[in-house]
């Protein structure tokens, strides 16, 4: 994943909204819901709830697919571990780092 496609995603989830929707998708599963299903259960209003749905299926993080004239949206959950790993791999590398650094220092000491 490249720093633009993480931004994109990360901006997606920015919005309260937009991660209430989100979270409503994960915990469907890989079979997904209806605008109707998830409208029913965030209350949200169906041309809020469409914009919302469009930006998140623009970030990578949701996919629509037509079954007959129903749109079921499901949570990318490839795109969003990788969205998570990605910030995730970062985890204490200066600390890490710094304490290398202390224990060659202190080797040099001695």
């Amino acid at each position: 994943m490249v720093l633009e496609e993480a931004a994109q995603g990360f901006a997606a989830l920015g919005s309260e909204a937009r991660l209430q929707v989100l979270l409503t998708l994960v915990r469907a599963g890989r079979s997904g819901l209806s605008v109707g299903d998830i409208q029913s259960r965030t209350s949200m209003a169906a041309s809020t709830l469409a914009h919302h749905l469009k930006f998140l299926a623009s970030a990578g993080l949701i996919r629509q697919e037509k079954d007959g004239r129903t749109v079921i949206n499901q949570a990318q959950f490839e795109h969003l571990e990788a969205l998570a790993g990605y910030i995730l791999k970062e985890c204490c590398a200066d600390e890490n780092g710094s304490a290398a650094s202390d224990s060659a220092r202190s080797a040099a000491n001695d």
